[in-house]
């Protein structure tokens, strides 16, 4: 399983990427792996929204399921993977470069450093 050191993690199975001002935001190798072939991704939340630690901004589809997609920090959506639409199992081969889902401004910094590190999402995982 791809566990990235550089990442932070949610219980819910998101990954959050910071770079600079802006977090990338996206599901967890695991998560895609559990889904299975992943069809369809609809998110609600919209670029400008601001959303809330726990929001839902979507749903992802697979085969035989359908999963909400969590905001794991709070902030301003400023730009979504509209790529992932046409190409929704780009999330299945790569979900931590071309499958992520959103990118944010963050509001808190503590959201962020308080999220689970590599080592403590593979414990969650039981990998």
């Amino acid at each position: 399983m791809n566990t990235p050191k550089n990442l932070k993690f949610t219980n819910d199975h998101e990954w959050v990427d910071v770079n600079g001002a802006v977090a990338s935001i996206g599901i967890t190798d695991y998560a895609q792996s559990e889904l299975g072939d992943i069809i369809y991704l609809d998110i609600t939340a919209a670029v400008n929204d601001q959303v809330k630690q726990g929001d839902v901004i979507g749903t992802i589809e697979a085969v035989k399921t359908v999963s909400e997609i969590y905001s794991p920090i709070s902030g301003k959506i400023v730009e979504i993977n509209t790529g992932i639409n046409d190409v929704p199992s780009i999330i299945n081969t790569d979900p931590y470069e071309r499958g992520w889902i959103i990118k944010i401004e963050p509001d808190n910094a503590d959201e962020i450093s308080n999220l689970l590190d590599d080592t403590a999402y593979i414990d969650l995982i039981g990998q």
